[in-house]
């Protein structure tokens, strides 16, 4: 045991024993398993992980997903390939075989590794405890139950615990074998048909992954899809999914029953739809109220996150630090693992106290096409008050686009037009999630677009041309 004994460092409740005690206790082995670097090695920490190590970006999120949605942008590629004069076609589809080079050969081998790395001798200092933790006390949690049960506190507590998926009550309640992204990237084979409730990011990302690979996907949703895009996207992306699934937007569920044929979801308009699987993808939720955070006074959102201060500090509970989905607005694996550095620095340095990095966050959706934003739309920016520019550049206006044949792709800048601030970069389109990096960079050491542009080199005619055009588009003062 590398903790020190019980009430070394502080006193515990007379009526509370703790089996161990801890400089550090890391709730959550995501991001949080990325905190104890080398800087804490003089520190005795212990990890609190009931699930796989890697949390839910390495095990059911943005890594295994993206690895189904490579193979299902070269199908999508293959399918096409005629407008290249190229006879293609996918002649099958090896559903197991994916299935287990994303899991079998990469995934579960790099969560195991994880675990067992945190547990050897490399890391002398750290205990990892692998059951279910609630808090009972001050900075004090349980960790399993019955004979397996443990009492742990420390002297700083870091809740890292994560998210799960929002199951909507009246598919809960119906009884009916629904998925999440939780478990439909294992299905042993692969669904003829598959009905997806929600029209956000993990809809569209698998919904294109089951489409591209021969299944036919049906999409339900509340309201239209990926609705928070700018609108100079949003309209062209609900057109061309609608081309590729069967959509019926602006609609609810008010029930849902199972037969042999599979899941039919009963819609507020009368109608159904019938599919051999379903997926729920209707948003995900904190894991904060799983923790019984009341029993160490440790105050939550209105919206059910950690409430913590700009720095990553519980604003109620004196030694409590948050990070990631349980805490953060932003439901993103790069914004966790940069909350991450910033509670450790504040953690080693409580003197010189870091914000929580939350300016310029981007975001990208991995479906066809693909999708990738970062600051405001053109209606956010006006609604702020700004003297708006926008610019509008298509790839197929450029050398590369001609080359790939595109009729989709298109990027749209927003700047103020007096200062030349870009407010807001909104790719479509192949390798958006790429090309938007350079107007990410732009934002966040604050350049002036209207240098940008002529100030570098752009490859020619690489596709970085798009954004080269979008920036000589603003129309700027």
């Amino acid at each position: 045991m590398t903790a020190t004994e019980p009430g070394t460092d502080r006193d515990l409740d007379a009526d509370l024993d703790a089996d161990a005690h801890y400089d550090l206790i890391v709730l959550g082995a995501g991001s949080g398993n990325s905190l104890p670097g080398p800087e804490l090695d003089g520190w005795s920490v212990a990890i609190v992980e009931e699930g796989r190590f890697g949390g839910t970006c390495l095990n059911v999120g943005c890594i295994p997903s993206k690895m189904f949605v490579y193979t299902a942008d070269v199908a999508r590629a293959t399918e096409h390939a005629g407008r290249l004069g190229l006879d293609a076609a996918v002649h099958g589809v090896d559903w197991p075989g994916i299935v287990s080079r994303v899991f079998d050969q990469r995934i579960d081998p790099f969560a195991a590794g994880g675990e067992a790395y945190r547990r050897g001798p490399q890391t002398p200092n750290i205990d990892v405890y692998d059951q279910h933790a609630v808090f009972v006390g001050e900075r004090t949690l349980r960790t399993g139950q019955g004979t397996h049960q443990k009492i742990i506190s420390a002297d700083q507590v870091v809740v890292a615990a994560g998210s799960r998926p929002v199951v909507p009550q009246v598919i809960a309640d119906s009884g009916v074998h629904f998925h999440t992204n939780e478990d439909i990237m294992r299905l042993p084979t692969l669904p003829r048909s598959l009905v997806i409730l929600g029209g956000g990011y993990i809809a569209m990302e698998l919904g294109h992954v089951f489409e591209a690979l021969g299944t036919a996907v049906t999409i339900v949703a509340r309201s239209s899809l990926l609705r928070t895009l700018d609108a100079d996207l949003h309209e062209p992306f609900n057109r061309m999914a609608a081309e590729r699934f069967t959509v019926l937007a602006g609609r609810g569920v008010v029930g849902a029953d199972q037969d042999a044929d599979g899941v039919t979801l009963r819609l507020d308009d009368g109608s159904a739809v019938t599919a051999e699987a379903l997926l729920v993808a209707t948003g995900r939720t904190p894991n904060a109220d799983l923790l019984d955070l009341a029993a160490a006074g440790i105050a939550t959102t209105d919206d059910g996150r950690v409430d913590v201060d700009p720095n990553g500090r519980s604003t109620s509970a004196p030694g409590v630090w948050a990070l990631g989905d349980v805490s953060s607005p932003f439901m993103l694996k790069h914004v966790a693992n940069a909350e991450m550095r910033a509670v450790r620095h504040n953690l080693l340095h409580p003197e010189d106290l870091r914000r929580m990095p939350h300016e310029n966050v981007p975001s990208a959706v991995f479906t066809d096409p693909q999708v990738a934003t970062v600051g405001m739309t053109e209606q956010q920016a006006r609604d702020a008050g700004h003297d708006v520019a926008t610019s509008l550049q298509r790839y197929g206006d450029v050398a590369y686009g001609w080359a790939m044949e595109d009729t989709t792709g298109l990027v749209k800048l927003v700047a103020d037009r007096t200062t030349g601030r870009l407010l807001g970069a909104h790719y479509m389109g192949p390798q958006a999630s790429t090309l938007i990096q350079q107007m990410i960079t732009v934002m966040a050491f604050d350049l002036d677009v209207r240098e940008v542009a002529d100030r570098q080199y752009w490859i020619h005619p690489a596709l970085p041309e798009v954004t080269e055009n979008a920036l000589l588009g603003l129309d700027l003062t």
